[in-house]
C-alpha cells in the first residue's frame, strides 16, 4: 500500500464497486452511518463516534486524510487502531483480494476495505466519505443513515462546478435516510427535496430533532471544550444521528472529547487547522474576528487560495509561507504574486515567536509539516 500514490488526476468510478463485489462475502458489517458533505465531516463523525462509544457501543470511525500517522484514519473504541490489528487485516485483505485489484485499487480504496475489516466486530461504523458522494469508495456499502454536513465548493473537477451539481453528486450517495446539517447554500435544500422524491429516500433537517434547551446545552458543551462556536452545528448534527437510532442525549459524555487538527490550540499562541477551502476560511474568520494573526500558510495549486486569502485578509497581520515538498503545492512565485496582488505582507516561515498569535492553515500537508518541524505528536 505504501507504494500507491495518494492522489490521482483521473478516477475509475467502476473499480471500487467491482472490487467490493469480489470480496463482499468475506465481510460481516454492522450498522453503517455514512458522513458526506464538504466541511465538518471529520468533526461531525468524531462527535458521533465518541458518543456511541461512550454510550456503550463498539464503534469504529473511518476518516481521512491523516496528519502524522496512518493509524489516525481508523479509530476504534476511543483510540487509533494499533499496528498489530492493521497488519493482521492487511494480511487478510491480501489473501481475499485478487492480484488485479491489489495492484489497481487506489490508496483510499484499499484503505477503505482495510478499515471495514478492522471494524467487523463493531456495533456501529461512522464512515466518512473522501472527496465525493455517489462515486466515493465509501458509497459501495449499505448505510442505514447518511449525515450531510455543509456542502460547498471543493474538488470541482470531480464533483461539478455549481452547488447544484456538487450537491446532486453528493446526495446521490443516500441509500435510505439522511439528516442534513446546517447549509450555507439554499440550493442544497432544494436538491435534497428533488433527490428525496426521485429516489424515495427520507431526508430530515438536523434542527428538527432538538428542543431549544438541547441546543443551548450543545453551545455550553462546545464552550466547555474550548472549541470555536462553529462546531455547535456539527455536534448537533452528530447528536441528531444518535437520536435517529433512539439513543438518549447526555452532553456530559463529551467531557474528555478531543479532536486533533480541527481549530486546535496546541500552545498559548498557536492554533492548527487542517481546513483547506473557502468555507473553512469563513469559519476561521468568524472565530478570529477580534484577533490579528500570523498565518502560517501554503496551498495546493488546485485550491481557490486567492479567495481564501481574500476572506482571511481582515485578520491577517502577515503570511509566513511554509515550504513543503509536494507535487500538488502551488509554485512559490505564483503564491507570492497572489499575496502581492492582495496587498498582504508575507515572508518565509522560520520559527514561532511569543509576540504573535499564529494560525497554521492551508491543508493537511501544511499542518503535518508544521507539527513535524516542531516535534508535536498526536494524542
Amino acid at each position: 500500500m505504501a507504494k500507491k500514490p495518494l492522489y490521482y488526476k483521473e478516477i475509475d468510478y467502476t473499480r471500487m464497486p467491482r472490487a467490493w463485489e469480489s470480496v463482499e462475502k468475506h465481510f460481516s458489517l454492522p450498522t453503517i452511518i455514512h458522513v458526506i458533505g464538504t466541511n465538518g465531516k471529520g468533526s461531525s463523525g468524531r462527535f458521533l463516534a465518541h458518543y456511541l462509544h461512550k454510550s456503550g457501543f463498539k464503534t469504529g470511525h473511518y476518516t481521512s486524510p491523516h496528519v502524522l500517522k496512518f493509524n489516525e484514519r481508523i479509530w476504534l473504541n476511543g483510540k487509533n487502531v494499533n499496528d498489530d490489528l492493521l497488519e493482521k487485516n492487511h494480511q487478510k485483505l491480501s489473501s481475499i483480494l485478487s492480484s488485479k485489484f491489489q495492484k489497481s485499487l487506489s490508496y483510499f480504496e484499499y484503505t477503505t476495505l482495510l478499515a471495514m475489516l478492522c471494524f467487523q466486530e463493531c456495533d456501529y461504523i461512522v464512515l466518512e466519505a473522501g472527496l465525493g458522494g455517489e462515486y466515493d469508495a465509501t458509497s459501495v456499502f449499505e448505510s442505514a443513515l447518511t449525515l450531510v454536513t455543509p456542502i460547498s465548493y471543493d474538488h470541482e473537477a470531480f464533483l461539478g462546478e455549481t452547488i447544484n451539481q456538487i450537491a446532486t453528486t453528493k446526495l446521490n450517495a443516500v441509500r435510505k435516510f439522511s439528516i442534513l446539517g446546517k447549509q450555507e447554500y439554499k440550493e442544497v435544500y432544494k436538491v435534497s427535496k428533488l433527490r428525496s422524491r426521485k429516489k424515495g429516500v427520507e431526508m430530515f433537517r438536523y434542527d428538527h430533532f432538538f428542543f431549544f434547551f438541547e441546543k443551548q446545552e450543545a453551545k455550553e458543551c462546545i464552550q466547555s471544550l474550548s472549541m470555536p462556536q462553529f462546531f455547535v452545528d456539527n455536534l448537533l448534527l452528530a447528536m441528531a444521528g444518535a437520536k435517529f437510532f433512539g439513543i438518549e442525549i447526555d452532553f456530559s459524555k463529551f467531557e474528555d472529547f478531543k479532536l486533533f487538527g480541527r481549530c486546535q490550540k496546541i500552545s498559548e499562541n498557536v492554533t492548527i487547522d487542517v481546513g483547506h477551502n473557502v468555507a473553512a476560511a469563513k469559519a476561521l474568520l468568524s472565530h478570529f474576528r477580534n484577533s490579528e494573526i500570523v498565518l502560517v500558510y501554503n496551498s495546493y495549486g488546485d485550491k481557490d487560495y486567492k479567495k481564501i486569502l481574500k476572506i482571511l485578509k481582515p485578520i491577517i497581520k502577515r503570511v509566513e509561507i511554509l515550504s513543503i515538498l509536494n507535487e500538488r503545492i502551488e509554485e512559490k512565485k505564483i503564491l507570492d504574486e497572489t499575496l502581492r496582488t492582495l496587498e498582504i505582507e508575507f515572508c518565509n516561515f522560520h520559527k514561532i515567536n511569543h509576540h504573535d498569535e499564529y494560525l497554521v492553515f492551508g491543508s493537511f500537508s501544511v499542518v503535518e509539516e508544521f507539527l513535524k518541524h516542531h516535534g508535536v505528536k498526536t494524542q
